[in-house]
């Protein structure tokens, strides 16, 4: 018998799948093998990550999200919130100050336990002028950092050299400035 005859029926007997039968049953197999590769590879990952079934169209941690808000998170959940924000006071100190304060005292660190901002004058003067203006400047701080972050304003004068002990040092002495007598 060649394919190109036509088959006799037979009331009893189903016929042959023809080529397009052959090809849906082809493509249904294919997609169920899919479908379980998938569900297996989901079962695995959802396994790996400890966590149950999780839906797409809701948000959770591991949707990507702007710089801004993943640098805010971080900021919050490792509590840097007061450091940050000091750090930004730093760089807007010439703002914060006035130009003329800014090129003469500069901030140089913060303490968080104490609430203290350290300030470097490079003269006596501009040390006195900014003592001066402490209380003043702790309220403008506080004002733009939340309430109570800065306690005090401590103002550092220009400092004088280094003092170093070398080989040369006399017994007793106190350093630099000692007269040995």
């Amino acid at each position: 018998m060649s394919t190109d005859e036509p088959t006799p029926k037979n009331p009893g007997k189903s016929p042959e799948p023809s080529g397009v039968d052959l090809a849906r049953v082809a493509l249904r197999a294919a997609k169920e093998q899919a479908r379980a590769r998938g569900d297996a590879a989901r079962q695995k990952k959802q396994a790996r990550r400890g966590g149950g079934l999780r839906s797409g169209a809701r948000a959770d941690g591991r949707d990507p999200m702007a710089l801004g808000a993943a640098i805010n998170r971080l900021l919050n959940e490792r509590g840097w919130e007061t450091p940050a924000a000091v750090g930004g006071v730093m760089g807007r100190w010439p703002q914060i100050v006035g130009e003329d304060l800014a090129k003469h005292c500069v901030p140089q660190r913060y303490d968080e336990d104490e609430r203290v901002l350290s300030v470097q004058c490079d003269s006596t003067a501009w040390a006195t002028q900014l003592r001066l203006l402490a209380p003043t400047l702790v309220a403008r701080l506080n004002e733009d950092l939340g309430h109570g972050t800065v306690r005090l304003l401590k103002v550092n004068g220009p400092g004088g050299p280094a003092r170093r002990y070398g080989p040369l040092r006399a017994p007793g002495s106190t350093g630099p400035g000692d007269t040995y007598g």
